[in-house]
């Protein structure tokens, strides 16, 4: 199904872009979302996390060296030890008081930062039939030099009436 899944966009939010009253606040964090289209097919939400880690757009470090085709790493993880059973269902309240008191972690963000993250996150997950968590995977998954991100929180958003899967990491480097 990895075929079936289709990247439409990808949006980087990047905390160093935003005024911040005390100019270390952002903290080197940043949202990076991915879009990817449903198949045309319906199939359930462990097929559509199969098929999402399946896809080449999965293969990110999150650390700089950006989608790698043949990468062996997701985030802090080994990529081979990602499984949809290291997702876990999460509602839609849950997913927005994680990232809201991630975002806000040193003080409340700046208005235009808070718009954007409305607008790319939030807005997004209010449409969301479905959220998954990447509920960490232990010290024994975290590769080499997996420790550089403080802090990494993945969410998947499954959109079925936009058909639309939305992958989205919130990290810090």
């Amino acid at each position: 199904m990895e075929n079936q899944l289709t990247h439409e966009a990808s949006t980087f939010i990047n905390f160093r872009d935003y005024k911040f009253r005390d100019p270390k606040a952002h903290g080197y964090r940043w949202v990076d979302i991915k879009h990817l289209r449903l198949p045309a097919e319906s199939v359930g939400g462990r097929e559509l996390l199969a098929a999402l880690i399946g896809h080449e757009q999965f293969r990110n470090d999150y650390a700089g060296g950006g989608v790698l085709t043949d990468g062996t790493r997701h985030g802090p993880y080994w990529l081979e030890l990602v499984t949809p059973d290291a997702y876990e269902a999460v509602s839609r309240k849950e997913c927005a008081h994680t990232l809201w008191g991630w975002a806000n972690q040193f003080g409340d963000v700046p208005s235009k930062l808070n718009a954007d993250l409305q607008q790319e996150v939030f807005d997004r997950l209010a449409a969301a039939d479905h959220v998954h968590y990447l509920n960490g995977l232990g010290d024994g998954a975290v590769h080499d030099w997996g420790g550089v991100h403080e802090d990494f929180h993945e969410f998947v958003l499954v959109d079925r009436s936009a058909g639309r899967i939305s992958l989205v990491v919130a990290a810090d480097d």
